[in-house]
Protein backbone atom coordinates (compact mmCIF):
# COMPACT_ATOMS: atom_id res chain seq x y z
CA UNK A 1 0.00 0.00 0.00
CA UNK A 2 2.97 2.35 0.38
CA UNK A 3 4.37 2.00 -2.25
CA UNK A 4 1.07 2.43 -4.69
CA UNK A 5 0.64 5.74 -2.31
CA UNK A 6 4.36 6.79 -3.36
CA UNK A 7 3.87 5.87 -7.47
CA UNK A 8 0.68 8.29 -7.23
CA UNK A 9 2.46 10.93 -5.34
CA UNK A 10 5.87 11.07 -7.73
CA UNK A 11 3.43 10.59 -10.88
CA UNK A 12 0.17 12.73 -10.29
CA UNK A 13 -0.63 13.37 -13.94
CA UNK A 14 -0.60 10.12 -15.08
CA UNK A 15 -3.11 8.96 -11.85
CA UNK A 16 -5.37 11.95 -13.38
CA UNK A 17 -4.77 10.70 -16.98
CA UNK A 18 -6.50 7.10 -15.79
CA UNK A 19 -9.33 9.09 -14.45
CA UNK A 20 -9.64 11.11 -17.57
CA UNK A 21 -9.57 8.19 -19.14
CA UNK A 22 -12.28 6.57 -17.40
CA UNK A 23 -14.56 9.55 -17.15
CA UNK A 24 -13.84 9.92 -20.99
CA UNK A 25 -15.39 6.26 -21.43
CA UNK A 26 -18.62 6.50 -18.99
CA UNK A 27 -19.14 9.83 -20.63
CA UNK A 28 -18.80 8.64 -24.11
CA UNK A 29 -21.54 6.05 -23.38
CA UNK A 30 -23.62 8.46 -22.25
CA UNK A 31 -23.27 10.37 -25.47
CA UNK A 32 -24.07 7.34 -27.67
CA UNK A 33 -27.69 7.43 -26.02
CA UNK A 34 -28.46 10.21 -25.56
CA UNK A 35 -28.33 11.33 -29.34
CA UNK A 36 -28.42 7.86 -31.05
CA UNK A 37 -31.07 9.55 -33.17
CA UNK A 38 -29.69 12.86 -33.51
CA UNK A 39 -27.73 13.51 -36.44
CA UNK A 40 -23.79 13.39 -37.35
CA UNK A 41 -23.88 17.45 -35.71
CA UNK A 42 -24.86 16.92 -32.30
CA UNK A 43 -23.26 13.50 -31.69
CA UNK A 44 -19.73 14.95 -32.82
CA UNK A 45 -20.36 18.38 -30.31
CA UNK A 46 -21.09 16.16 -27.91
CA UNK A 47 -18.28 14.33 -28.26
CA UNK A 48 -15.89 17.09 -28.50
CA UNK A 49 -17.12 18.01 -25.36
CA UNK A 50 -16.69 15.26 -23.61
CA UNK A 51 -12.99 15.20 -24.56
CA UNK A 52 -12.50 18.29 -23.25
CA UNK A 53 -13.97 18.38 -20.30
CA UNK A 54 -11.93 14.79 -19.76
CA UNK A 55 -8.97 17.00 -20.99
CA UNK A 56 -9.13 19.90 -18.42
CA UNK A 57 -9.04 16.52 -15.22
CA UNK A 58 -5.96 14.64 -17.25
CA UNK A 59 -3.76 18.08 -17.26
CA UNK A 60 -5.65 19.84 -14.14
CA UNK A 61 -2.32 19.96 -12.62
CA UNK A 62 0.23 21.01 -14.80
CA UNK A 63 -1.76 24.07 -16.10
CA UNK A 64 -4.84 24.62 -14.09
CA UNK A 65 -6.11 28.55 -14.57
CA UNK A 66 -5.77 27.42 -17.92
CA UNK A 67 -7.81 24.20 -17.50
CA UNK A 68 -10.12 26.56 -15.69
CA UNK A 69 -11.05 28.48 -18.37
CA UNK A 70 -11.46 25.71 -21.09
CA UNK A 71 -13.79 24.39 -18.72
CA UNK A 72 -15.66 27.48 -18.43
CA UNK A 73 -15.61 27.93 -22.42
CA UNK A 74 -16.92 24.28 -22.47
CA UNK A 75 -19.57 24.44 -20.20
CA UNK A 76 -20.69 28.50 -22.23
CA UNK A 77 -20.80 25.88 -25.37
CA UNK A 78 -22.40 23.11 -23.69
CA UNK A 79 -25.39 25.41 -22.98
CA UNK A 80 -25.38 27.17 -26.57
CA UNK A 81 -24.92 23.67 -28.57
CA UNK A 82 -27.95 22.51 -26.08
CA UNK A 83 -26.00 19.15 -24.93
CA UNK A 84 -27.28 18.21 -21.40
CA UNK A 85 -25.49 17.59 -18.24
CA UNK A 86 -23.52 14.79 -18.23
CA UNK A 87 -21.21 12.26 -16.47
CA UNK A 88 -18.32 14.48 -17.89
CA UNK A 89 -19.66 17.86 -16.36
CA UNK A 90 -17.68 16.24 -12.78
CA UNK A 91 -14.76 17.63 -14.54
CA UNK A 92 -16.19 21.06 -13.27
CA UNK A 93 -16.64 19.84 -9.69
CA UNK A 94 -12.89 18.94 -9.43
CA UNK A 95 -11.55 21.93 -11.91
CA UNK A 96 -13.33 24.33 -8.83
CA UNK A 97 -11.04 22.12 -6.31
CA UNK A 98 -8.18 22.05 -7.77
CA UNK A 99 -8.08 26.19 -8.88
CA UNK A 100 -8.89 26.70 -5.48
CA UNK A 101 -6.51 24.59 -3.78
CA UNK A 102 -3.79 26.05 -5.77
CA UNK A 103 -1.64 28.35 -4.63
CA UNK A 104 -1.97 30.28 -7.93
CA UNK A 105 -3.45 33.85 -8.63
CA UNK A 106 -6.79 34.90 -6.50
CA UNK A 107 -8.77 35.74 -9.60
CA UNK A 108 -8.66 31.98 -10.44
CA UNK A 109 -10.11 31.24 -7.25
CA UNK A 110 -12.56 33.61 -7.65
CA UNK A 111 -13.63 32.85 -10.69
CA UNK A 112 -14.17 29.29 -9.87
CA UNK A 113 -16.20 30.30 -6.90
CA UNK A 114 -18.33 32.08 -8.91
CA UNK A 115 -18.75 30.07 -11.92
CA UNK A 116 -19.58 26.52 -9.62
CA UNK A 117 -22.14 29.46 -7.39
CA UNK A 118 -24.09 30.68 -11.37
CA UNK A 119 -23.20 26.93 -12.85
CA UNK A 120 -26.76 25.27 -11.13
CA UNK A 121 -28.34 28.22 -11.99
CA UNK A 122 -27.46 28.52 -15.70
CA UNK A 123 -28.24 24.56 -15.94
CA UNK A 124 -31.83 25.15 -14.39
CA UNK A 125 -32.51 27.76 -16.31
CA UNK A 126 -31.69 26.36 -19.59
CA UNK A 127 -33.05 22.91 -18.92
CA UNK A 128 -35.88 23.42 -16.47
CA UNK A 129 -36.60 20.11 -14.52
CA UNK A 130 -40.38 19.85 -15.49
CA UNK A 131 -43.62 19.29 -13.15
CA UNK A 132 -41.93 20.84 -9.96
CA UNK A 133 -42.89 24.86 -10.11
CA UNK A 134 -40.84 27.38 -8.87
CA UNK A 135 -40.34 26.80 -5.72
CA UNK A 136 -39.30 23.12 -6.73
CA UNK A 137 -36.73 24.99 -9.31
CA UNK A 138 -35.09 27.16 -6.88
CA UNK A 139 -34.90 23.96 -4.36
CA UNK A 140 -33.37 22.15 -6.74
CA UNK A 141 -31.10 24.88 -7.73
CA UNK A 142 -30.02 25.37 -4.33
CA UNK A 143 -28.71 21.42 -4.06
CA UNK A 144 -27.23 21.41 -6.49
CA UNK A 145 -25.46 24.19 -5.84
CA UNK A 146 -23.91 22.80 -2.82
CA UNK A 147 -21.41 20.38 -3.81
CA UNK A 148 -19.62 23.45 -5.77
CA UNK A 149 -19.44 25.29 -3.28
CA UNK A 150 -17.63 22.56 -0.96
CA UNK A 151 -15.01 21.28 -3.70
CA UNK A 152 -14.04 25.18 -3.16
CA UNK A 153 -14.32 25.49 0.50
CA UNK A 154 -12.45 22.13 0.42
CA UNK A 155 -10.05 23.16 -2.11
CA UNK A 156 -9.24 26.47 -0.36
CA UNK A 157 -8.97 25.37 3.02
CA UNK A 158 -6.42 22.68 1.61
CA UNK A 159 -4.44 25.57 0.33
CA UNK A 160 -4.57 27.62 3.51
CA UNK A 161 -3.17 24.61 5.32
CA UNK A 162 -0.19 23.65 3.21
CA UNK A 163 0.70 27.44 3.44
CA UNK A 164 0.39 27.36 7.18
CA UNK A 165 2.45 24.04 7.50
CA UNK A 166 5.51 25.98 4.82
CA UNK A 167 5.37 28.69 6.95
CA UNK A 168 5.83 26.42 9.92
CA UNK A 169 8.10 24.83 8.28
CA UNK A 170 10.37 28.04 6.97
CA UNK A 171 10.08 29.38 10.30
CA UNK A 172 11.49 26.58 11.78
CA UNK A 173 14.19 26.72 9.60
CA UNK A 174 14.72 29.57 10.14
CA UNK A 175 14.88 29.34 14.26
CA UNK A 176 17.54 26.61 13.57
CA UNK A 177 19.95 28.65 11.43
CA UNK A 178 19.29 31.45 14.18
CA UNK A 179 20.29 28.66 16.56
CA UNK A 180 22.91 27.39 15.09
CA UNK A 181 23.96 30.58 14.37
CA UNK A 182 24.30 31.72 18.41
CA UNK A 183 25.86 28.80 18.87
CA UNK A 184 28.84 30.10 16.46
CA UNK A 185 28.87 33.12 18.14
CA UNK A 186 28.66 31.38 21.85
CA UNK A 187 31.58 28.93 20.64
CA UNK A 188 33.47 32.30 19.57
CA UNK A 189 32.89 34.20 22.44
CA UNK A 190 34.29 31.35 24.70
CA UNK A 191 37.36 30.96 22.49
CA UNK A 192 38.37 34.92 23.07
CA UNK A 193 37.62 34.59 26.21
CA UNK A 194 40.05 32.04 27.32
CA UNK A 195 42.32 32.71 24.85
CA UNK A 196 42.33 35.87 26.63
CA UNK A 197 42.64 33.79 30.23
CA UNK A 198 45.68 32.27 28.48
CA UNK A 199 47.32 35.34 27.23
CA UNK A 200 47.01 37.11 30.97
CA UNK A 201 48.65 33.84 32.58
CA UNK A 202 50.89 33.33 30.05
CA UNK A 203 52.04 36.64 29.55
CA UNK A 204 52.59 37.64 32.91
CA UNK A 205 53.69 34.78 34.97
CA UNK A 206 56.34 33.52 32.07
CA UNK A 207 57.60 37.41 31.65
CA UNK A 208 58.27 37.64 35.51
CA UNK A 209 60.01 33.97 35.64
CA UNK A 210 62.10 34.94 32.57
CA UNK A 211 63.02 38.16 34.47
CA UNK A 212 63.71 36.33 37.48
CA UNK A 213 65.65 33.37 35.71
CA UNK A 214 67.89 36.21 33.90
CA UNK A 215 68.56 37.85 37.45
CA UNK A 216 69.42 34.29 39.05
CA UNK A 217 72.05 33.76 36.43
CA UNK A 218 73.66 37.07 36.81
CA UNK A 219 74.13 37.15 40.45
CA UNK A 220 74.94 33.27 40.53
CA UNK A 221 78.40 33.36 41.97
CA UNK A 222 78.19 36.92 43.40
CA UNK A 223 75.24 37.14 45.14
CA UNK A 224 74.31 32.87 46.07
CA UNK A 225 71.42 34.00 47.94
CA UNK A 226 69.60 36.48 45.66
CA UNK A 227 70.00 33.70 43.55
CA UNK A 228 68.13 31.41 45.61
CA UNK A 229 65.35 33.97 46.13
CA UNK A 230 65.25 34.53 42.38
CA UNK A 231 64.45 30.67 42.01
CA UNK A 232 61.91 30.71 44.98
CA UNK A 233 60.63 33.22 42.80
CA UNK A 234 60.46 31.52 40.10
CA UNK A 235 58.88 28.17 41.52
CA UNK A 236 56.25 29.87 43.16
CA UNK A 237 55.36 31.89 39.48
CA UNK A 238 55.65 28.55 37.98
CA UNK A 239 52.99 26.76 40.79
CA UNK A 240 50.45 29.97 39.98
CA UNK A 241 50.65 29.67 36.35
CA UNK A 242 49.82 25.56 36.50
CA UNK A 243 47.10 26.56 38.69
CA UNK A 244 45.49 28.69 36.62
CA UNK A 245 46.04 26.88 33.20
CA UNK A 246 44.38 23.88 35.05
CA UNK A 247 41.45 26.37 35.74
CA UNK A 248 41.31 26.85 32.20
CA UNK A 249 41.95 23.25 30.85
CA UNK A 250 39.06 22.50 33.54
CA UNK A 251 36.65 24.76 31.65
CA UNK A 252 37.02 22.54 28.26
CA UNK A 253 37.04 19.39 29.84
CA UNK A 254 33.35 17.39 28.36
CA UNK A 255 33.29 14.84 30.98
CA UNK A 256 29.91 14.82 33.40
CA UNK A 257 32.18 14.14 36.88
CA UNK A 258 32.99 18.20 37.50
CA UNK A 259 34.57 16.81 41.38
CA UNK A 260 37.25 15.40 39.00
CA UNK A 261 38.82 18.78 38.12
CA UNK A 262 40.74 21.25 39.89
CA UNK A 263 38.82 24.68 40.10
CA UNK A 264 41.12 27.79 41.42
CA UNK A 265 39.01 30.97 42.59
CA UNK A 266 39.38 33.69 39.87
CA UNK A 267 41.36 36.31 40.99
CA UNK A 268 39.60 39.45 42.13
CA UNK A 269 40.52 42.92 43.51
CA UNK A 270 41.93 41.83 46.83
CA UNK A 271 44.75 39.97 44.70
CA UNK A 272 46.13 43.45 43.30
CA UNK A 273 48.01 44.05 45.51
CA UNK A 274 49.71 40.33 45.86
CA UNK A 275 50.03 41.10 42.63
CA UNK A 276 52.00 44.14 42.49
CA UNK A 277 54.18 42.63 45.25
CA UNK A 278 55.14 40.32 43.16
CA UNK A 279 56.11 42.06 40.06
CA UNK A 280 58.36 44.43 43.00
CA UNK A 281 59.83 40.96 43.36
CA UNK A 282 60.57 40.59 39.86
CA UNK A 283 62.98 43.89 39.97
CA UNK A 284 59.99 46.45 39.32
CA UNK A 285 59.30 49.66 41.31
CA UNK A 286 55.80 50.08 41.77
CA UNK A 287 53.62 52.34 43.45
CA UNK A 288 50.01 51.20 44.53
CA UNK A 289 47.10 53.23 45.77
CA UNK A 290 43.83 52.93 46.75
CA UNK A 291 41.03 55.80 46.53
CA UNK A 292 37.83 55.66 48.11
CA UNK A 293 35.83 53.24 50.42
CA UNK A 294 36.79 49.39 49.29
CA UNK A 295 33.47 47.06 49.06
CA UNK A 296 32.47 44.29 47.27
CA UNK A 297 32.21 44.05 43.28
CA UNK A 298 30.19 42.23 40.70
CA UNK A 299 32.86 39.36 40.50
CA UNK A 300 33.33 40.14 36.67
CA UNK A 301 34.53 43.68 37.77
CA UNK A 302 36.96 42.24 39.99
CA UNK A 303 38.30 39.94 37.81
CA UNK A 304 38.39 42.66 34.56
CA UNK A 305 40.53 44.95 36.80
CA UNK A 306 42.71 42.22 38.10
CA UNK A 307 43.24 41.61 34.47
CA UNK A 308 43.62 44.55 33.09
CA UNK A 309 46.58 45.32 36.38
CA UNK A 310 48.32 42.45 34.95
CA UNK A 311 48.49 42.86 31.44
CA UNK A 312 49.64 46.47 32.15
CA UNK A 313 52.26 45.54 34.20
CA UNK A 314 53.69 43.14 32.37
CA UNK A 315 53.31 45.38 29.57
CA UNK A 316 56.27 47.90 31.16
CA UNK A 317 58.55 44.71 31.82
CA UNK A 318 58.35 44.12 28.52
CA UNK A 319 58.59 47.54 26.41
CA UNK A 320 59.21 50.16 29.48
CA UNK A 321 63.17 49.55 29.44
CA UNK A 322 65.34 49.42 32.28
CA UNK A 323 65.08 51.55 35.35
CA UNK A 324 61.23 51.78 34.41
CA UNK A 325 58.70 52.20 37.11
CA UNK A 326 54.99 51.86 37.63
CA UNK A 327 51.99 52.96 39.60
CA UNK A 328 48.77 51.79 39.84
CA UNK A 329 45.48 53.44 41.29
CA UNK A 330 42.52 52.29 42.54
CA UNK A 331 39.81 54.40 42.73
CA UNK A 332 36.06 53.64 44.10
CA UNK A 333 33.46 56.13 42.44
CA UNK A 334 29.71 55.33 43.64
CA UNK A 335 28.77 53.81 40.44
CA UNK A 336 31.89 52.33 39.28
CA UNK A 337 35.58 50.99 39.76
CA UNK A 338 38.21 53.42 38.52
CA UNK A 339 41.81 52.07 36.74
CA UNK A 340 44.93 54.06 36.50
CA UNK A 341 48.09 52.03 35.44
CA UNK A 342 51.09 54.53 34.27
CA UNK A 343 54.68 54.34 33.83
CA UNK A 344 57.94 56.55 33.17
CA UNK A 345 59.51 53.93 30.56
CA UNK A 346 59.95 54.24 26.89
CA UNK A 347 56.80 52.84 26.70
CA UNK A 348 55.93 50.89 22.97
CA UNK A 349 56.60 51.13 19.78
CA UNK A 350 53.10 53.33 18.36
CA UNK A 351 52.44 50.06 16.14
CA UNK A 352 52.04 47.96 19.21
CA UNK A 353 49.17 50.01 20.45
CA UNK A 354 47.19 51.87 17.68
CA UNK A 355 44.10 49.96 15.96
CA UNK A 356 42.88 48.26 19.40
CA UNK A 357 46.66 46.62 20.16
CA UNK A 358 46.65 44.15 16.98
CA UNK A 359 50.22 44.12 15.87
CA UNK A 360 50.72 40.71 14.85
CA UNK A 361 52.65 39.64 18.07
CA UNK A 362 50.29 40.52 21.60
CA UNK A 363 46.79 41.12 21.69
CA UNK A 364 46.98 42.44 24.79
CA UNK A 365 45.18 45.91 24.12
CA UNK A 366 42.31 43.77 22.37
CA UNK A 367 41.96 41.85 25.41
CA UNK A 368 41.75 44.52 27.38
CA UNK A 369 39.18 46.31 25.19
CA UNK A 370 36.96 43.17 24.95
CA UNK A 371 37.35 42.47 28.95
CA UNK A 372 36.05 46.16 29.44
CA UNK A 373 33.36 46.43 26.91
CA UNK A 374 32.03 43.05 28.42
CA UNK A 375 31.21 45.01 32.30
CA UNK A 376 30.10 47.84 30.15
CA UNK A 377 33.36 50.11 30.98
CA UNK A 378 35.49 52.09 29.15
CA UNK A 379 38.91 52.15 28.61
CA UNK A 380 42.06 54.87 26.90
CA UNK A 381 45.27 53.74 26.31
CA UNK A 382 48.22 55.33 24.78
CA UNK A 383 51.52 57.40 25.31
CA UNK A 384 52.02 59.21 28.66
CA UNK A 385 52.93 62.99 27.84
CA UNK A 386 56.85 63.18 29.00
CA UNK A 387 57.04 59.68 28.48
CA UNK A 388 56.11 56.33 28.90
CA UNK A 389 52.69 54.50 28.91
CA UNK A 390 48.95 55.08 30.42
CA UNK A 391 45.92 52.63 30.53
CA UNK A 392 43.00 54.00 31.90
CA UNK A 393 39.93 52.29 32.74
CA UNK A 394 36.21 53.11 34.29
CA UNK A 395 34.22 50.01 35.58
CA UNK A 396 30.37 50.36 36.25
CA UNK A 397 29.06 48.18 38.96
CA UNK A 398 26.13 47.62 36.52
CA UNK A 399 26.39 46.71 32.85
CA UNK A 400 25.16 49.68 30.34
Amino acid sequence: MQRLYDFIRRHPTGVDTFWAVVLFGFSMLWAVQENANAGNEPRVAAAVIVFLLSLSVALRRRAPEKMLLLVAAVGIAQLALDIKVNAADFAMLVLIYTVAAHDGPRWASRLAFAGGLSAATLSQIRWPVEDTGIGGQIFFTIVMSVPFALAWVLGDSLRTRRAYFAQLEERASRLEKEREAQSKVAVAAERARIARELHDVVAHNVSVMVVQADGAAYVLDAAPDQARQALETISTTGRQALAEMRRLLGVLRTGDAPESGEYVPQPDVEQIEDLVEQVRTAGLTVDFKIEGTSRPLPSGVELTAYRIVQEALTNTRKHGGPNAGASVRLVYFDDGLGLLVEDDGRGAAHEMYEDGGADGRGHGLIGMRERVGMVGGTLDAGPRPGGGFRISALLPLKPA
